[in-house]
């Protein structure tokens, strides 16, 4: 199968694998991430390897982990997938998390101006559209950061995995505001259809 590798200054953004469990598993049972990202902190890793394998390696959406290449490391993920509030085929989704140990360092900002390219230069899209709780200010601030427009508050989206019902913010982003929006940083990131 053929997957897109992106890099930018800082990172590099690949398709997960059976072996970035232990990275994987670090990550994701950190409870601060889960409650952010509306999933349940992992318990085991064998837990995470199944949640890894259906989720994220067999997935043919366009998600991948986030490497920080001073490391090599997995220190999230960011994906572009399919909008279920929307029937538009030329939309997405964008999503991501991150290591609470990285955050404050713009390493999210960095890995969705990359996939924003890819989406709207590669892909082809007219609208990318992301969703966070009201609570998550990091997320909120990633999203204005990088052009994305306030839509609305969708009232009780969600029943999370510990039966809370939370609301989502919800922004948009289309191509036209994507041109207009100034990232200088943006001609950072290379761009290589190498197969996995």
């Amino acid at each position: 199968m053929n997957k897109n590798y992106i890099e930018t200054n800082r990172l590099i953004l690949r398709r997960f694998e059976e072996t970035d469990i232990d990275d994987f598993f670090e990550c994701c049972q950190n409870p601060n991430l889960g409650n952010n990202a509306g999933w349940k902190p992992h318990e085991s890793k064998e837990e995470s390897l199944a949640i890894l394998k259906s989720f994220f390696i067999e997935s043919e959406n366009n998600v991948w982990a986030v490497v920080l290449k001073e490391t090599d490391r997995i220190i999230g993920s960011i994906g572009l997938v399919p909008d279920p509030k929307r029937e538009n085929p030329h939309s997405g989704m964008l999503g991501y998390w991150l290591k609470e140990s990285c955050w404050g360092k713009g390493y999210m900002s960095e890995a969705t101006q990359a996939v924003l390219k890819f989406g709207f230069s590669t892909l082809n899209l007219n609208l990318v559209t992301a969703n966070c709780y009201p609570h998550n200010e990091r997320s909120q601030q990633v999203l204005k950061r990088n052009g994305f427009v306030y839509e609305g508050l969708l009232h009780q989206a969600e029943v999370t995995y510990d039966e809370k019902v939370l609301d989502h913010l919800c922004y948009y982003l289309t191509k036209e505001e994507y041109k207009k929006v100034t990232l200088l940083h943006l001609s950072d990131a290379h761009f290589n259809t190498t197969s996995f």
